[in-house]
């Protein structure tokens, strides 16, 4: 996350503790609002105006009209939630929160920081957003069991299609399909051994008692959660890569340091520092082997082969891609990178990789590049790449024969409205609501006055 919105996280976590504060000096909180036995406060309507303001959230018209009506919505479905017994798993919320916590440490430097700088402690910190994540994980809930049963068929789509406008239609910016092959570079056995005997010589001190892991972590690891004294915070086995997640959840003293874990990223000891449940808090030291440049050499020369032997005939960039290519990821799909926020095979421009878009910009359909060396975001390994520019898709409005799945999409949503949208005027119609004078003089989206 950018610096810029990091300062807005901040002020927005400011204001919530300034009006908390608030009412800690004990004034008497005023009622604006009862959605059935449930009263909305001046000071929660307040509070949400100044966190809108610190995160310049858009106020669709009068925000002492909006703001109170949006929190009467939640509490409709925090009431219904209630009725069905919906209930958030508690690491769900935990790993959100921890999210967030780390993410202020990481930035920060330090717990100590975090706390002097919001002027709570973590603990108090972490009460209040473990309330508040998980009320909006309540609600999510809540919606999701009224809209589960959406099923578009493609006549829904069609029919959809046909209503809409062209003003109405989304642009499709330009989008290209791109195939992949990518070798890594061998790494000498020699530059293996250093590191494994560096990691040993690690995990000696801290089970001497002659060194902090953390202190080791900030001083020498790789990884990024370095800063934070090598910390994770709460995974699930899922977001670990696998090595990695053995390892973790096999651990049982925290004062001990792991045997050395090879993942793809490279090699790791690693610290338990708590579980809970199906969850795993960790701290850990990274190091990554480094390729020489000779090594990088010979991995391009090979790559540049293979262009040769491809633009020549004897040879398809297909089948290159399944039996050369070390790209895990695109190697059984003819080499053709999946987009992993649409899941699809279509990108934009700025969601391919920084090094892959550079080099796709200037390519004409059926271009094969020479061989390129780029930074894997996902291992942190530098590797020997090439792209062939498969397809590319010029900007356009959407159409239902290109763009099915971005109109099936809008569909979905269109009936999640609907069904959101009734649900809660019907709520509405046999809830008992009651609003303040000086509250009431508003154009609301629901009939909360029941006119």
């Amino acid at each position: 996350m950018k610096l810029k919105h990091l300062a807005i996280a901040f002020a927005a976590a400011l204001a919530t503790t300034a009006v908390v504060a608030v009412a800690q000096n004990n004034i008497a909180e005023e009622v604006a609002w009862v959605v059935g036995d449930e009263p909305i406060f001046k000071s929660d309507i307040e509070d949400e105006y100044q966190i809108m303001l610190s995160e310049r959230i858009p106020i669709d018209g009068n925000p002492y009209c909006a703001i109170p009506e949006r929190l009467a919505v939640d509490k409709l479905f925090l009431h219904q939630a209630r009725i069905d017994t919906v209930e958030v798993p508690n690491s769900s919320v935990q790993q959100a929160v921890d999210a967030r916590l780390n993410y202020f440490i990481a930035n920060l430097g330090s717990k100590e920081k975090v706390e002097e700088y919001f002027g709570m402690t973590m603990g108090e910190m972490r009460e209040r957003q473990m309330n508040t994540v998980r009320d909006q994980y309540t609600i999510q809930q809540v919606q999701n069991n009224l809209t589960k049963n959406i099923k578009a068929t493609p006549a829904d789509v069609r029919k959809y299609f046909n209503t809409l406008s062209e003003d109405s239609l989304p642009y499709i910016p330009m989008q290209v399909e791109v195939q992949l092959i990518a070798l890594y570079p061998v790494i000498p056995q020699q530059e293996i051994d250093e590191i494994k005997a560096r990691l040993r010589d690690y995990s000696a001190k801290v089970n001497n008692g002659e060194a902090e892991f953390s202190s080791l972590a900030i001083l020498y690891s790789e990884d990024g959660s370095s800063m934070s004294g090598g910390e994770v915070g709460f995974k699930g086995r899922a977001e670990l890569l696998p090595e990695y997640a053995a390892e973790a959840f096999n651990l049982s003293d925290p004062k001990r340091v792991s045997k050395i874990v090879e993942t793809e990223a490279g090699y790791h000891i690693i610290q338990l520092i708590e579980k809970r449940g199906d969850r795993v808090n960790t701290r850990h030291i990274l190091l990554r082997p480094k390729v020489s440049e000779a090594e990088l050499t010979a991995a391009t020369s090979r790559l540049d082969s293979i262009r040769s032997e491809i633009n020549n005939g004897k040879l398809t960039f297909e089948n290159a891609a399944l039996y050369i290519s070390q790209d895990k990821d695109s190697r059984n799909n003819n080499g053709m990178m999946m987009n992993p926020k649409t899941h699809s095979t279509l990108f934009e421009m700025a969601d391919l990789p920084q090094e892959i878009g550079k080099m796709v910009a200037t390519m004409q359909p059926g271009e094969i590049s020479k061989p390129f060396i780029m930074l894997n975001s996902s291992t942190g390994r530098r590797q020997v790449v090439m792209v062939k520019l498969s397809r590319r898709v010029d900007g356009h409005r959407a159409q239902l024969a290109d763009d099915y799945q971005v109109l099936k999409d809008m569909y979905e949503n269109h009936r999640r409205q609907e069904i959101i949208k009734n649900w809660v005027l019907e709520k509405i119609s046999n809830t008992y609501i009651f609003i303040e004078e000086g509250w009431r003089d508003c154009d609301f989206k629901y009939n909360w006055l029941k006119k």
